[in-house]
């Protein structure tokens, strides 16, 4: 039998395997989609009719960076509930830039753009590439392509102490001009016979609008001509792959924990409570929802502010037959569980935490309550979620923040307002949110998944029980 420190150890593993596989929201969504597939899940496609049917498991994306999955219980049918579990592939980046070529005192540099709230001072001194996906014409057609140079290409350098004496006391880099990546020389570029990007240059295709060593790099990359290239969306990124760390092995230092863990685990716990024929029985649908965009707001076509989600809730219960009010009958009985990382309580700033709430690693998952609705946690809710842990053995911890502090929002609050549906917020506890590289723990990886895991199982009979 497999030990518990067995199964951390490994289940933190083969999320590392996926976080270093995902430097892009599309990378990720393209990860999930694999696995889905390699488990028997149908892709659907939003452009055609869909006929849904009990214990067949399906999934549909958007953008190539949000992503529905979605198994069907044997006993549903149109008015039943859904148990879902809603997490989010984008973090806090640099994007590079529509017109990104720059050259500055000598040096090749790509403009890039700040994308939610990163501490963009952690950026400097990285090996950093880009990944993202890239529009390619292939004879008449369009294609999408995934893309990410596999070694460092950029890096943002400090500015010498010597230059900047307060630097230790004060540095407060300037998002514009000091947060622009060095690609390369200009010495070098003609070495290699590279012709120079510079401003304010005749734009005369896509390649013309970013620096010849960058188009270069990715025309190697995806085999393609320079004339092919149509478009594209580039995240950077580090090249350091996540890590499991500490003296025992107990910490998860990565990049974008914030919030691929519960992208990661929101798969993991809906694939695990499809093997033990649970499925077979269940009078809900299933479903993950895993939204881009919610570190900018969740206010686009493929995030959590959209009706993606409301049209395909709708579409399943359309598909069933059943009453006109099908889907109006089904979100009373539905429960959204919206997975996103939550604030441990640090070390050498623990006064920043309200003193009974102060979630710790490997004490686990935390259940997240605002009065001003910035979680979407309820009593209800949070019982509901209580009651499933302790089925399952997954322990929980309470997270408020202080009144005198400002508190971040997720897709719950979005979601639950938008459907009327139950929704609570709850997140693993990590240090370092929004830094280029963040810290976990490993427990968190086999509490989260268990929790979902039960929550898909269990969920039906625990609604049941509610009698108010």
């Amino acid at each position: 039998m497999v030990s518990r420190q067995a199964k951390v150890l490994l289940a933190a593993n083969d999320f590392l395997s996926f976080i270093n596989n995902s430097p892009s929201p599309f990378h990720a969504v393209d990860e999930v989609r694999k696995k889905l597939i390699a488990h028997g899940f149908q892709e659907l496609s939003e452009q055609r009719q869909w006929l849904i049917q009990p214990l067949q498991k399906y999934f549909v994306t958007k953008n190539q960076s949000t992503i529905i999955a979605f198994a069907v219980g044997g006993k549903y049918k149109a008015g039943n509930g859904f148990s879902i579990v809603g997490a989010h592939t984008d973090s806090p980046c640099l994007k590079v830039k529509p017109v990104s070529g720059k050259v500055r005192q000598g040096y090749c540099q790509v403009g890039v753009e700040c994308y939610g709230g990163g501490i963009w001072n952690t950026w400097f001194d990285r090996d950093l590439t880009v990944a993202g996906r890239v529009i390619v014409k292939d004879g008449g057609n369009l294609t999408h392509r995934l893309v990410s140079i596999p070694r460092p290409i950029l890096r943002i350098p400090h500015l010498a102490i010597h230059l900047q004496r307060d630097m230790n006391d004060s540095f407060g880099a300037n998002k514009e001009t000091h947060l622009c990546p060095v690609l390369n020389t200009c010495i070098q570029a003609k070495l290699q016979e590279e012709a120079i990007t510079i401003d304010n240059q005749e734009i005369t295709n896509t390649a013309s609008k970013h620096p010849p060593a960058l188009i270069k790099l990715l025309c190697e990359e995806l085999l393609v001509s320079k004339d092919q290239l149509m478009d594209f969306e580039l995240c950077l990124a580090d090249t350091q792959p996540a890590a499991i760390g500490g003296a025992f092995d107990e910490f998860i230092f990565s990049p974008r924990l914030d919030n691929l863990l519960n992208a990661y685990c929101a798969c993991e716990g809906l694939l695990e409570s499809l093997s033990d024929g649970s499925l077979e029985v269940d009078p809900n649908v299933r479903m993950i929802s895993l939204f881009d965009n919610e570190e900018v707001g969740s206010q686009s076509a493929q995030g959590a502010g959209s009706t993606f989600q409301e049209l395909v809730l709708r579409r399943i219960s359309a598909s069933g037959g059943g009453s006109p009010t099908a889907f109006e009958e089904s979100i009373g009985k539905s429960y959204m569980i919206s997975a996103d990382q939550a604030h441990a309580v640090h070390p050498n700033y623990s006064e920043k935490h309200e003193g009974n709430h102060q979630p710790a690693f490997h004490k686990g998952v935390v259940l997240k309550f605002n009065a001003n609705q910035r979680y979407a946690t309820t009593s209800v809710t949070a019982a509901i979620l209580r009651e499933v842990a302790s089925k399952v053995g997954v322990p929980l911890q309470d997270f408020v923040v202080r009144n005198d502090s400002p508190c971040g929002s997720t897709i719950g609050p979005i979601m639950s307002s938008k459907l009327g549906m139950q929704t609570i917020d709850v997140g693993a506890p990590q240090l370092s949110m929004h830094s280029i590289r963040e810290m976990g723990d490993t427990t968190s990886i086999v509490h989260c998944t268990d929790l979902f895991k039960g929550f898909f199982e269990l969920y039906p009979s625990v609604q049941a029980s509610v009698k108010f």
